[in-house]
């Protein structure tokens, strides 16, 4: 989970910028770069899934402010 954390880290670090860009929407957030906005995290997931690994990416709605802040990280292994 480090490497979400990395990703997590660079939103803290760069909200005031993205919520002028991405307000309200969900971001994908890999590698520290945006690499997608979506108006609903299942989309954004979905989409993102069918061209990255689930675990590789970052989604975090993007609003102003603490309480959007998430600290869920979504695993690749599914329990059944």
């Amino acid at each position: 989970m480090e490497e979400l954390e990395k990703e997590f880290n660079y939103y803290l670090e760069h909200q005031d910028e993205l919520v002028e860009k991405y307000n309200g929407k969900f971001i994908v957030i890999k590698d520290c770069d945006v690499i997608g906005a979506f108006d609903s995290e299942l989309e954004a997931v979905e989409k993102t899934a069918e061209q990255h690994e689930l675990g590789t990416f970052l989604v975090q709605k993007c609003e102003p402010g603490t309480e959007s802040h998430t600290e869920t990280y979504h695993s690749r292994v599914m329990f059944v």
